[in-house]
C-alpha cells in the first residue's frame, strides 16, 4: 500500500475499488455503502487485512418518508405556527397514502466496525434490493456478535439476514404481527389488550385510540456540528 494512501477513505477506495458504491466521510465518521453480492467478502477482508476485528452493532434503516417533515412553518398566525397539520410522519398515514421517499431502496442494514488496532471506526450501509422482502447477508460466521444484533433488526425492521443461524424475533412477542420500527407501523399499535371479567381471561381487540399529533418531526440543522466546524481551526492556522 502506497505510503501517500493515509485516510482511511483513500485506502478502503484503493483495496475495493468498485466493490464499494459510495465512500464518504460526514462528521468525523467514514461511511462505505456495499452491495449485498459483494458485504461477506469485503467484510471479511476488513477484518483480516484492515484489522477491525470488533463488531460494534447491526441496525436496520427504513427509509420511506425520508426527508420529508410534517410541521406547517408556511401558515402562520398571531399564536405561531400550526402543530403537524400535515400529520404524515412516521406511524400517521395509510399505506395507501404513504409519502414518498428520495432513495431509490427503502430499507438497508448498516454495521459499524472498530479497529482496536489502528483506533479507527468505519460504518458500511447495506441497502435491501427488494422492498417487500428485505434481504442481506448475515455476518455471524465473520463476527459471532452479530447474531443477536441481526435478530433485534429482524425484529424491528423485517430484515431478513440470510446465513443467520437462528433468525427469531428478539424483543416482541411470540405472535406479534408486524415490524414497530418500520415507517409505516401505527404509533398506537394493532391491538389492544385488557381483562375480559365475563370470558375470565386476557382478549385482544383492534384499537380503539384515534392518532395524534403531539410531536410533530420536523428537519433541523444540529447546531452542534455547526458550532464544532466554526470552532475547528483551518489546517493554515494550525
Amino acid at each position: 500500500m502506497p505510503e501517500a494512501i493515509a485516510t482511511l477513505t483513500q485506502r478502503l477506495a484503493a483495496r475495493f475499488g468498485e466493490r464499494l458504491a459510495r465512500v464518504a466521510d460526514s462528521l468525523g465518521q467514514t461511511t462505505v455503502e456495499v452491495a449485498a453480492e459483494h458485504l461477506p467478502e469485503v467484510a471479511r477482508t476488513l477484518r483480516d487485512e484492515l484489522k477491525f476485528e470488533l463488531l460494534i452493532d447491526v441496525c436496520g434503516v427504513d427509509h420511506l418518508g425520508y426527508g420529508e417533515d410534517e410541521w406547517d412553518t408556511r401558515d402562520v398566525s398571531s399564536e405561531g405556527f400550526s402543530r403537524g397539520v400535515e400529520g404524515l410522519g412516521p406511524g400517521r398515514f395509510a399505506w395507501l397514502d404513504r409519502p414518498s421517499r428520495s432513495i431509490p431502496n427503502r430499507f438497508a442494514s448498516v454495521v459499524h466496525l472498530l479497529s482496536i488496532a489502528h483506533n479507527e471506526r468505519l460504518r458500511i450501509r447495506t441497502y435491501c434490493v427488494d422492498d417487500f422482502a428485505p434481504t442481506v447477508p448475515s455476518l455471524v460466521e465473520i463476527w459471532p456478535a452479530a447474531n443477536w444484533f441481526e435478530r433485534e433488526s429482524f425484529d424491528l425492521y423485517g430484515i431478513v439476514y440470510e446465513g443467520h443461524p437462528d433468525l427469531r424475533r428478539l424483543l416482541t412477542d411470540y405472535g406479534f404481527v408486524g415490524h414497530p420500527f418500520r415507517k409505516d407501523f401505527p404509533l398506537i399499535g394493532n391491538v389492544e389488550v385488557r381483562f375480559d371479567p365475563e370470558k375470565g381471561r386476557v382478549v385482544y381487540e383492534p384499537v380503539s385510540i384515534e392518532p395524534r399529533v403531539l410531536v410533530p418531526r420536523t428537519l433541523r440543522d444540529d447546531s452542534r456540528y455547526l458550532q464544532a466546524k466554526a470552532e475547528t481551526p483551518s489546517p493554515k492556522a494550525v
